[in-house]
């Protein structure tokens, strides 16, 4: 499971993550040319981190 963040919406994204799949996610910062593309999963601002599974 993937999920795409902006910085204001990165703390929701964890919790929903853990309540989801009942483990830790990895936290990773989305390179600067992938940014563009890729929309935080709860507004449409950039995404700036990738919540996923170990």
């Amino acid at each position: 499971m993937e999920k795409y963040s902006c910085e204001n919406h990165i703390e929701h994204a964890l919790d929903m993550f853990v309540a989801e799949q009942k483990e830790f996610p990895i936290m990773d910062k989305i390179e600067e040319d992938k940014k563009l593309s890729t929309k935080c999963r709860y507004c449409e601002q950039p995404a700036e981190y990738l919540v996923s599974s170990k």
